[in-house]
């Protein structure tokens, strides 16, 4: 029994990352297809800006790049694994740097998919801002935690769910997206509680990176509703726009 336990766990890990890999892409294929990948049959209005495209194209890199991990790990593609980590960091570091034009270029100027009915541009500026925070303390970790292949895998699977509220606030089904953060905040919240159980159940134990990475992810869907509306915030979202050209 106790020689089946590894085995176990190892295919428990395999199916949840598998899981993982394939509903992620479709999550964002459905929610970015009108105004994105399939925007020609949809007719919808043109994309922005040259920044967009390369903003969706970086975004649609990350998925693809997570999938492409997952599956290099299962066929124990090691070395490769590990280039494409490599890569991934010159990656996150344009995704960051495009994500924070874009975001605020939006708030100023609105894009062409406008912020959830009843929430100013200005306020809503800071969801895709702590997006982008979220990004970068949970990629650092995985950089930091990447000898710790449980660790580290769990903290890029958190990279993924960060930016699922994005692509969930654009599914085109008008009773859900009547809902606002209670929907686009809800849904990747229940898969991170899903994802913890499962991986807490077959692993007989708490992995406690996963648990406080998505404690810290869920407490930002949280704390940025509080906080969006605020005089304060409302002045330096101001503040920041007003240097956007």
């Amino acid at each position: 029994m106790a020689i089946n336990q590894p085995v176990e766990r190892r295919n428990i890990d395999r199916r949840l990352f598998l899981a993982a890999a394939i509903v992620f892409p479709l999550v964002v294929l459905t929610g970015f297809a009108r105004t994105y990948y399939l925007k020609t049959f949809f007719h919808t209005p043109p994309l922005s800006t040259w920044m967009v495209h390369l903003h969706g194209l970086l975004m649609t890199t990350w998925v693809v790049l997570f999938f492409s991990q997952v599956r290099l790990i299962s066929l124990r593609r090691i070395r490769t694994h590990q280039r494409f980590g490599f890569a991934a960091i010159g990656l996150a570091l344009l995704i960051v740097f495009v994500g924070f034009l874009i975001a605020v270029h939006a708030a100023k100027f609105g894009a062409t998919t406008p912020s959830p009915v009843g929430i100013p541009r200005l306020a809503f500026l800071l969801v895709p801002l702590t997006d982008l925070f979220n990004f970068v303390i949970l990629f650092s970790a995985a950089i930091l935690l990447r000898k710790r292949p449980a660790d580290h895998k769990r903290l890029m699977l958190l990279t993924v769910v960060n930016f699922l509220p994005a692509a969930v606030a654009r599914i085109p089904i008008p009773s859900l997206k009547a809902l606002g953060p209670l929907w686009f905040f809800g849904f990747p919240t229940a898969l991170l509680l899903i994802a913890l159980i499962i991986d807490w159940w077959g692993n007989k134990r708490m992995n406690k990176v996963f648990l406080i990475g998505t404690l810290f992810l869920i407490s930002t869907f949280v704390i940025r509703l509080a906080i969006m509306g605020t005089a304060p915030w409302m002045r330096f979202a101001a503040w920041l726009t007003s240097w956007a050209a």
